[in-house]
């Protein structure tokens, strides 16, 4: 364990030494300084004001070609924050999006191992035959075509051996970097750059998992098994591992070979309009849509269908996401600006207690009304995008990551519309399945679902009830809890009950003395006898006097008792 630790600590002091030679190499240094040197004094240099915002310092340009050099692992951070626009300002965005992972391809005989490896037989058991050139190369997969034993087309997508503890290595790295960079720079507490290698950490390790890829891939074929527009290649799950996958190969023409197209007869309008519908239903209808919708992923086949390939990034959307989306689409379709302040209320994007709701009105109205008509020729997608995220960043409004992914993914296939040199408006290809989603949210028949399924859940607690009972009784007879039992609000009616109980005991004095008064007064025994010269000469007895006294005080505690009964209203 000792000498695996060394192994481990001696690999990632080389790859931090890398990491310092690039960054020198691309005019780093100074940063490199400020975050590993202590500042005299306890003082700020002035140096260690925000960079990014420095205008050249450092350039967006001079970052995008680290991350290249740095290899797969930065690349895929680099993509990552090329879509956290509500954080980065427009031009480094933009060159974040120029990042690709094209790589040299792996040599073929390890290739063939891990296939080996990963489905327990030999390649020829499998393939009857199989390219040993790739048909594409990317920073953490690698794809070969070939053909099945049964004679099937496939292409198999292979995860680049050894890439696993690479980026787990290099995730240690950025989360030190990340860390130091909070420390010493301001922005970088305003970017998170912690949270960036968070967020990069849940997800770089879903695209390494061939099985979860598969898994979208039969999700979109079902959501799409009616089509006749969208194909979804066939997975093959006997051939396919956690680094393996093999799927059908799907012959056609790649997105951007517009000419192609035309020369197949193909109309490329129809292709856009195709594109643009499947993207309303996967957002409208499916809540999971593909993320990365660029020509390489998109294959126009022969017979007018389009084929999507690699879902190695989606995004999903719970049904109350979609209905807010719907209603954000449909209030920019009808120039209603109300609906959509109203759906991002909803989405909690809009905080009515820190925002100028109205200033954010007038600028949304502002922002919007320019691309109002126009078709996607007439648009310019980066400038929609820039707009959006000024908004964004002025509001300081943070975005949950489905809906950067979203926006990007709407950019890009408003995007692969320009290239089929389509005029189709998206928001009016659109506004039908917003307006059948927002119905079908009111049908009785989804509201009887909600409640079966709500009521199913309750059973289900009700069910599990007396066994968390159970559990919380016995962890508390063995001394692990401490049951307490708090109550409050009872002073009242120890009060009440209090003076309740002295009223009876007054109306009992009262009743005791009235029955002792009358028994005295008509005792026949004459105690004590005595005369005064009241109203004339008058012979009293003790007997007569101790029954008056007891009438009279019986009658001032009874007209007590009556008055402050009636006083307190509760005759």
């Amino acid at each position: 364990m000792k000498n695996y630790r060394g192994t481990r600590r001696i690999r990632e002091l080389k790859r931090f030494s890398v990491i310092a030679r690039v960054l020198f190499k691309h005019g780093f240094g100074d940063v490199l300084e400020r975050l590993f040197k202590r500042k005299k004094n306890g003082l700020k240099n002035e140096k260690t004001k925000e960079f990014l915002a420095k205008p050249g310092y450092p350039s967006p340009r001079r970052i995008r070609m680290v991350l290249e050099e740095l290899g797969p692992s930065f690349i895929k951070l680099g993509q990552l924050m090329s879509t956290r626009a509500d954080i980065f300002p427009p031009e480094y965005i933009e060159e974040f999006s120029k990042l690709q992972d094209r790589v040299p391809p792996v040599p073929f005989d390890k290739i063939k191992r891990i296939i080996e490896e990963e489905l327990r037989r030999s390649l020829d058991n499998i393939f009857k035959e199989i390219s040993s050139e790739s048909a594409a190369a990317a920073s953490v997969a690698q794809v070969h075509l070939g053909e099945l034993v049964t004679g099937e087309k496939v292409a198999i997508k292979v995860i680049r051996p050894g890439i696993y503890k690479k980026i787990q290595e290099d995730i240690r790295l950025m989360y030190y970097f990340a860390k130091k960079i909070e420390k010493s720079f301001e922005i970088g507490q305003i970017l998170g750059a912690v949270n960036l290698v968070k967020e990069f950490e849940r997800n770089i390790f879903k695209e390494l998992d061939m099985y979860i890829e598969a898994g979208s891939m039969e999700k979109f074929a079902d959501n799409f098994k009616e089509s006749n527009e969208i194909y979804i290649p066939r997975v093959y799950w006997d051939y396919t591992s956690r680094s393996v996958l093999v799927m059908e190969h799907i012959e056609g023409i790649k997105l951007d070979q517009v000419e192609t197209m035309i020369t197949h007869g193909i109309d490329p309008n129809e292709i856009a309009m195709i594109g643009l519908r499947s993207f309303s239903r996967q957002l409208m209808e499916f809540g999971f849509f593909h993320a990365d919708p660029h020509p390489g992923n998109t294959i126009v086949m022969y017979d007018g269908r389009v084929g999507l390939v690699d879902f190695g990034i989606t995004g999903y959307l719970d049904e109350e996401t979609m209905m807010q989306i719907a209603n954000i689409f449909l209030g920019y379709a009808e120039h209603d600006y109300g609906m959509v302040m109203n759906a991002l209320l909803d989405a909690a994007l809009l905080n009515e207690e820190t925002m100028d709701l109205d200033s954010f009105r007038i600028d949304l109205k502002d922002m919007s009304e320019q691309f109002y008509g126009r078709s996607i020729k007439t648009i310019s997608v980066k400038d929609v995008y820039d707009q959006i995220m000024r908004l964004v960043v002025k509001y300081r409004i943070r975005m949950p990551r489905n809906l950067l992914l979203l926006l990007k993914t709407f950019m890009q296939s408003e995007a692969l519309g320009k290239i089929l040199n389509s005029d189709a408006s998206i928001l009016e290809t659109t506004r039908p399945y917003a307006k059948k989603l927002l119905q079908r949210g009111y049908e009785a028949q989804k509201l009887l679902r909600t409640f079966a399924k709500e009521t199913r859940s309750l059973g289900g607690y009700i069910k599990m009830m007396p066994k968390y009972v159970h559990d919380i009784l016995r962890q508390a007879a063995m001394g692990k809890y401490r049951v307490e039992l708090w109550h409050g609000g009872f002073q009242q009616i120890d009060t009440k009950l209090e003076k309740g109980i002295n009223r009876l005991t007054v109306g009992m004095v009262i009743s005791a003395s009235l029955i002792a008064a009358s028994l005295i007064l008509n005792s026949s025994q004459k105690l004590f006898e005595f005369t005064i010269n009241l109203f004339g000469v008058q012979t009293v007895s003790i007997t007569a006097l101790l029954g008056l006294s007891g009438y009279s005080i019986a009658t001032i505690l009874g007209f007590w008792l009556i008055i402050s009964i009636f006083r307190s209203g509760k005759m």
